[in-house]
C-alpha cells in the first residue's frame, strides 16, 4: 500500500510540474524559440540535478508515462503518411529519401564509432559494443520532424514542387526511421549479447519484423472498431492511448516469457506496431479525419508531459563532459544531410539550384527522434541514459537551427506566400469587385459611412453599368498583380469580392500576399470552397443563408439587430485601428472616452480579446467600438492620428 501511495504522490507532483512546463514552453515560444525546448528546460529545472522536484527514483516509476507518449508519437508518425498526397512527386520523394537515409545512417554511425574514443561511457567497451551503440545512433540521426515542417509550411503558405517533395520526404522519413531503428536495435542486441550474425539470425529478425507488422494491422482493425462507435472524442483518445500502452506491456511480457520458457528472445517493436496501425487507418479506412482529430486533441498534453519528463531524465553530468561530442555530431549530421539530399535530388532530376540548398529543409528533429532516444535508455540500461543525453542534446540543436534554415530555403526557392505589409494613408478605401445590384447597394451604403469607393468589374461589358461620377468604375481584364497595380490596389483598406468563387479566391490571395489587406470579404457560392478562404482569414458571406440569419436575428433580438444593421438606432459599431504610437501600452481605463461609447473587443493578430479596463493597447490593434456617430469620429481621431 505504501508503494501505491508513493507512486500516486509522484504522479500528482509530476502533473503540477507539467502545468508549469506548459507556461514555460509558451514563454519560450513568445521569443521565437521551439516550444519543446521550453518543455525540456522545465524538465531539467525540476529534475534531480537542479531543484530535485522530480527525484531520480521517481523517473523510473514514471516509465509508463514514457510508454504512453511513445505510443502516441508512433500513432502520429503513421498518420502523416497519406499515400494519395505523395503520388504526384513520388520519384523525387523516393530518391531523396533513399539518399538521406543512406547518407545520414552510414555517416552518422561511422562518426559516432570514431567519437566513442572520446565519450566517457564508451571508453573501455569492446569493438562490438561500440558498433552496437553506433548503429543505434545512426538510426536516430535519420529522424525528422513532420510537425515542425508542416507548421512552417502553413505559416509561410508555402506551395510548389520543392515544398511537395520536402513534405513527402519528411513524412516518410519518420516511418522509415522506426523500421530502421527496429532493425538496428535487433543487431545491437545481438552484438551486445554475443549472438552470431548468421543467416538464421537474419531470418529470425525478418520474422520478428513481419510479426510486428501483422500485429500492427490487427491493432488497426481494433482501433477501427472503436472509431466506428458513437463515443465522445475524449473517450476515444483515452482508449487509443490505452491500447498503445497495452502494446508496450504485451511486447515486454512476450520478451521475458519467450526467454524464460523457450530460451529465445522474441523482440516485437511496439513503435512499429502502433505506426502500422495508424498507417492502415489513414490509408484504407474511412476514419482518417476522425483519427487525425483525436490525435490533434491529444497532442498538446502528450508533448508537454513527454518532453518535460525527458528533460528531467537528462544526465547533466554526462552532458557537461560530452557537449563537444553533441556539437560534433550536429555538424556531421548537417554534412550527411547535404550529401544525401544533393545526391538524391540529382538522381531524381531536380533543379541544381534546389539541390544545393535543399539540405536546409531536413535539419529539424523532434518527437520521433526523442522517442527513440528514450527507447534506447530503457532497452539498454547499461549505457542507455548516457547515450540518450548526448542524442537529445543533438536533437535540441537541430530543433533550434532547423526552423530558421527551413524558412530561409522556402523563401529562396520562391515558394513562400506570406501575408504582405499593409499601409494606411488616412482614407478608408473599399474596393468592390462586381457590379450587380448587391454590389451597387453595398457601395452606396459604405459611401454613406464615409468610405471612398472603387468598383471593379472583370470585363469591358460591365463598364457600361450606370454609376455616379464620384463612384469610379475600373475594368480589370485579367486578375493578376500587374493589373491590380494599375488600379492602385495598395490603397485598399477593405476588399469585397462578388465574382465567381475562383475569381474571388485569386483576388483575395493577391491582396493577402502583396498588400496584406486586413479586411477581405467574399460572397461564397459553393460551401466546399470555404476552407481555402478561411486559411487567408477571409470573412465569408453565404447568399443562401444570409437573409435567413438576419431575419432570425430580428425575430429573436430586434434591438441588437437594429444596432448591427444601423436601423432605427442612434448608435453604430465601428472597427478602428490603433496607429498613434503614444497609445502603445496604455490601459483602456486610462483612455478618456465619451460617456456613451464602449470598447467591446480588441483584435490582435489572429486573436480576439474581450476587453476590460486593464487591457492594454498595442500598435496595430483593431478596436471594435460602439457609440454615436459623432463620438466614434472623435475616437477615430484619438486612435488613428
Amino acid at each position: 500500500m505504501q508503494i501505491d501511495t508513493t507512486i500516486l504522490i509522484f504522479i500528482l507532483s509530476f502533473g503540477i510540474v507539467a502545468l508549469a512546463s506548459k507556461e514555460i514552453g509558451a514563454f519560450f515560444a513568445r521569443y521565437k524559440l521551439p516550444l519543446i525546448s521550453g518543455f525540456l528546460f522545465a524538465g531539467i529545472l525540476v529534475g534531480p540535478y537542479l531543484l530535485n522536484i522530480i527525484p531520480r527514483e521517481a523517473i523510473s516509476k514514471l516509465r509508463f508515462v514514457d510508454e504512453i507518449s511513445l505510443a502516441y508519437i508512433a500513432f502520429a508518425a503513421g498518420s502523416e503518411l497519406y499515400l494519395k498526397e505523395l503520388r504526384s512527386r513520388f520519384k523525387s520523394i523516393a530518391w531523396v529519401t533513399i539518399g538521406l537515409v543512406l547518407a545520414t545512417s552510414i555517416i552518422g554511425s561511422f562518426a559516432f564509432f570514431f567519437l566513442t574514443k572520446y565519450i566517457p561511457f564508451t571508453q573501455g567497451l569492446s569493438i562490438s559494443s561500440r558498433i552496437a551503440i553506433s548503429v543505434l545512433a545512426g538510426a536516430i540521426l535519420v529522424a525528422r520532424s513532420p510537425s515542425s515542417a508542416i507548421a512552417i509550411v502553413n505559416e509561410l503558405r508555402a506551395k510548389g514542387p520543392f515544398t511537395q517533395t520536402m513534405l513527402g520526404v519528411t513524412v516518410i522519413m519518420d516511418v522509415v526511421v522506426i523500421i530502421l531503428f527496429a532493425f538496428n536495435s535487433e543487431i545491437a542486441e545481438a552484438l551486445l549479447t554475443n549472438i552470431s550474425l548468421n543467416l538464421s539470425f537474419i531470418v529470425f529478425l525478418l520474422a520478428e519484423l513481419a510479426l510486428s507488422i501483422f500485429f500492427g494491422y490487427l491493432l488497426g482493425k481494433l482501433i477501427e472498431i472503436i472509431l466506428y462507435q458513437n463515443l465522445k472524442g475524449t473517450l476515444k483518445g483515452i482508449l487509443l492511448l490505452s491500447l498503445g500502452y497495452f502494446v508496450f506491456l504485451s511486447a515486454n511480457f512476450l520478451h521475458h516469457y519467450s526467454f524464460e520458457y523457450f530460451g529465445a528472445e522474441i523482440l516485437l517493436e511496439p513503435l512499429l506496431i502502433c505506426m502500422v496501425a495508424s498507417f492502415f487507418l489513414i490509408n484504407w479506412t474511412p476514419h482518417r479525419d476522425q483519427l487525425l482529430a483525436v490525435l490533434h486533441d491529444l497532442g498538446p498534453t502528450i508533448y508537454i508531459v513527454f518532453f518535460t519528463l525527458t528533460g528531467a531524465s537528462l544526465a547533466l553530468d554526462v552532458l557537461a563532459k560530452t557537449w563537444q561530442i553533441a556539437l560534433a555530431l550536429f555538424f556531421i549530421r548537417l554534412l550527411s544531410i547535404f550529401i544525401g539530399s544533393f545526391l538524391g535530388g540529382t538522381v531524381a532530376g531536380e533543379p541544381m539550384k534546389n539541390n544545393t540548398v535543399s539540405w536546409m529543409a531536413y535539419v529539424t528533429q523532434a518527437g520521433v527522434g526523442l522517442g527513440l532516444a528514450k527507447e534506447v535508455a530503457v532497452e539498454f540500461p547499461q549505457f542507455g541514459l548516457d547515450f540518450a543525453t548526448i542524442i537529445i542534446a543533438v536533437i535540441v540543436l537541430n530543433q533550434i537551427a532547423g526552423p530558421p534554415l527551413f524558412k530561409w530555403v522556402i523563401n529562396y526557392v520562391g515558394e513562400a506566400h506570406p501575408r504582405g505589409e499593409s499601409t494606411f494613408d488616412g482614407t478608408r478605401d473599399a474596393f468592390i469587385f462586381g457590379t450587380d445590384d448587391q454590389a451597387r447597394a453595398l457601395a452606396r451604403l459604405l459611401k454613406s459611412k464615409g468610405w471612398q469607393i472603387r468598383w471593379i468589374c472583370p470585363d469591358a461589358s460591365c463598364a457600361m453599368t450606370a454609376h455616379e461620377d464620384d463612384e469610379p468604375l475600373s475594368v480589370l481584364t485579367k486578375i493578376d498583380f500587374k493589373n491590380l497595380e494599375s488600379i492602385e490596389a495598395n490603397k485598399a483598406d477593405a476588399v469585397i469580392t462578388m465574382l465567381s468563387d475562383d475569381e474571388n479566391y485569386r483576388l483575395c490571395e493577391l491582396f493577402y500576399e502583396h498588400y496584406g489587406t486586413k479586411t477581405l470579404v467574399t460572397r461564397l457560392h459553393n460551401p466546399a470552397n470555404r476552407e481555402r478562404f478561411l486559411k487567408l482569414g477571409v470573412l465569408i458571406v453565404y447568399p443562401g443563408t444570409a437573409t435567413a440569419r438576419l431575419l432570425d436575428q430580428y425575430a429573436r433580438k430586434p434591438d441588437s439587430a437594429s444596432l448591427l444593421l444601423d436601423s432605427e438606432s442612434k448608435h453604430q459599431i465601428r472597427e478602428i485601428s490603433v496607429r498613434d504610437p503614444n497609445l502603445h501600452g496604455i490601459a483602456l481605463r486610462d483612455l478618456r472616452l465619451p460617456s456613451d461609447t464602449l470598447i467591446i473587443a480588441i483584435h490582435r493578430g489572429s486573436n480576439d480579446i474581450i476587453s476590460h479596463g486593464y487591457t492594454r493597447l498595442r500598435l496595430g490593434d483593431r478596436v471594435t467600438v460602439i457609440g454615436s456617430p459623432q463620438n466614434l469620429e472623435e475616437i477615430t481621431l484619438k486612435l488613428e492620428v
